[in-house]
């Protein structure tokens, strides 16, 4: 079961959210390129997700739990001392990167002070959506590293409204490969692929509210459906239809 939670305030601007994904059963998770890095902890340690290109499927099972923070599309900055585009495609352990050595040791849960709803048994506590620790570890790390580039939301926006690379550089009053370097650091790919992403991230939303796909073509920037559903499947490897009652990752 996938659940999302608000972060800290401390993390606010910079972490869309953190989540938990728990299996009830063997399952094969698919995980879609969403222009997000996230920070996880599964059955097999911490590691980071670099931003992804192509699908990825994590076989699950049952009882397996992953939890993991999420940044936003460009806002992770220069936080893990690595070019981001050195991750793209990527799970690497947090070990391996030095900044996020001791975090990667980290429980991601702990328990609350609050009592067990009354359905628990008494005298036990309340599991936190996520620990404060960890969430206070990153919050240090976050002011101690230089912030995302301040032109990364209107690049993402101005993509996903459908403006092309060319008009976005002009509109940002610099070159196209000066918005080459500034996508490649800012989002881990350059401003077509970046595109390509937020558009299908928008006509998935679109199609999840019960959009028809006629529609959400056209609002999205797509020629037509085969367009749409020709870059789906090169994004997801699916068609969206199968992507419709899937949500989160790890």
């Amino acid at each position: 079961m996938y659940r999302e939670w608000a972060p800290d305030s401390r993390l606010a601007g910079r972490v869309a959210c953190v989540w938990s994904n728990e299996a009830t059963s063997a399952m094969t998770q698919l995980v879609v390129p969403d222009g997000c890095v996230d920070l996880i902890w599964g059955p097999k340690g911490a590691l980071v997700a670099g931003p992804d290109t192509g699908p990825k499927s994590v076989r699950m099972a049952p009882g397996a739990r992953y939890t993991g923070i999420r940044f936003g599309p460009g806002a992770a900055g220069e936080l893990f001392g690595v070019p981001l585009d050195s991750l793209r495609d990527l799970r690497v352990p947090l070990s391996d990167l030095e900044r996020f050595a001791e975090l990667s040791e980290l429980e991601p849960f702990t328990a609350s002070a609050g009592p067990e709803p009354s359905s628990g048994p008494a005298g036990t506590r309340r599991p936190e959506p996520f620990s404060n620790v960890v969430q206070r570890a990153l919050a240090l790390r976050l002011r101690g590293t230089p912030g995302p580039d301040p032109a990364a939301p209107a690049i993402a926006e101005a993509l996903r409204a459908g403006r092309s690379v060319g008009e976005v550089a002009w509109d940002l009053g610099v070159s196209e490969r000066q918005l080459l370097r500034r996508s490649l650091r800012a989002f881990g790919y350059g401003p077509k692929v970046l595109q390509r992403v937020v558009r299908f991230q928008r006509a998935l939303r679109l199609a999840r509210r019960g959009v028809t796909s006629a529609e959400v073509a056209a609002i999205s920037g797509y020629a037509d459906q085969a367009h749409m559903a020709n870059e789906v499947r090169r994004l997801a490897g699916v068609p969206l239809s199968r992507l419709l009652d899937q949500r989160g990752g790890p």
